[in-house]
């Protein structure tokens, strides 16, 4: 059940959930607060879709663990599930999505030697139907970009990032493994490093997948009239970046409620 409602609730919570909750109200509360309803989920949206906005809120999580060049060996590789979409009609292979620059820089560690073995930890979710485990889907794809199959271990059971740092430590301290190379997306890696350090690792951050660039902050902070006007209005991607951030700060804040932070 926290799985489930770990999923639900914070849809009433992001710009999008919550300004279309304001404007049912809106529609059904006959009242002059109506307006105010109505204003109220539109400043979401514009704040929620603004480029400022989305990328201070993406630069606070991602820019925390900046990798260090070279990164240091370990004994093992251990990348979080959340890459790729499922071989599935019409596709004729599983395909990487969004956040599938993880899977690439962690083929990339391995064949750099930086560890022996890559851990892929994720698994599905039961109410989101039956598919085959994402993990057999990156191994798969970390097979064709090199990565031996006899130096993968594959965990397909867990559900979110505390199960991946919990089923990942009963798999590695049995290897007798604890320092470790965490692959993730950089807007990921503040929560699942400390998830992956209160289970005992010590965790080397290989972040990946970044969403604001030192080159996008410059764009961003270019005092060019026109392209600071662009950045006033909304729009859909940014409103996805605000959204992913909200996903990590609110991550935090239950995580810790739980005492799993």
């Amino acid at each position: 059940m926290f799985v489930f409602l770990s999923k639900l609730l914070p849809l009433f919570v992001y710009p999008l959930g919550l300004a279309s909750v304001l404007l049912i109200v809106a529609l059904i509360v006959r009242s002059p607060r109506r307006r105010w309803l109505i204003l109220a989920a539109l400043a979401l949206l514009w704040l929620g879709g603004n480029r400022w906005v989305s990328s201070v809120l993406v630069r606070s999580l991602e820019w925390r663990y900046l990798p260090s060049a070279p990164l240091p060996p370990a004994q093992a590789i251990v990348l979080l599930g959340g890459g790729t979409r499922p071989q599935a009609l019409p596709r004729p292979l599983a395909e990487v999505n969004e956040a599938g620059d993880r899977l690439f820089y962690a083929a990339w560690l391995y064949r750099q030697g930086k560890a022996p073995l890559v851990l892929i930890t994720g698994g599905g979710i039961e109410w989101r139907g039956p598919r085959l485990p994402e993990t057999e889907a990156m191994r798969d794809l970390l097979v064709f970009m090199g990565v031996p199959a006899e130096a993968i271990l594959l965990e397909s059971e867990a559900r979110n990032t505390y199960e991946n740092a919990l089923y990942t430590r009963q798999l590695l301290t049995a290897r007798g493994i604890d320092r470790i190379l965490l692959v993730t997306s950089a807007l990921h890696m503040p929560r699942s490093v400390r998830l992956f350090e209160r289970q005992g690792f010590t965790v080397i951050p290989a972040p990946a997948d970044f969403l604001v660039s030192e080159a996008d902050w410059a764009a961003l902070t270019y005092p060019d009239p026109r392209q600071q006007l662009i950045q006033l209005f909304p729009d859909a991607e940014a409103l996805y970046y605000t959204t992913l951030a909200l996903k990590e700060y609110i991550g935090m804040v239950i995580y810790g409620l739980r005492g799993w932070l």
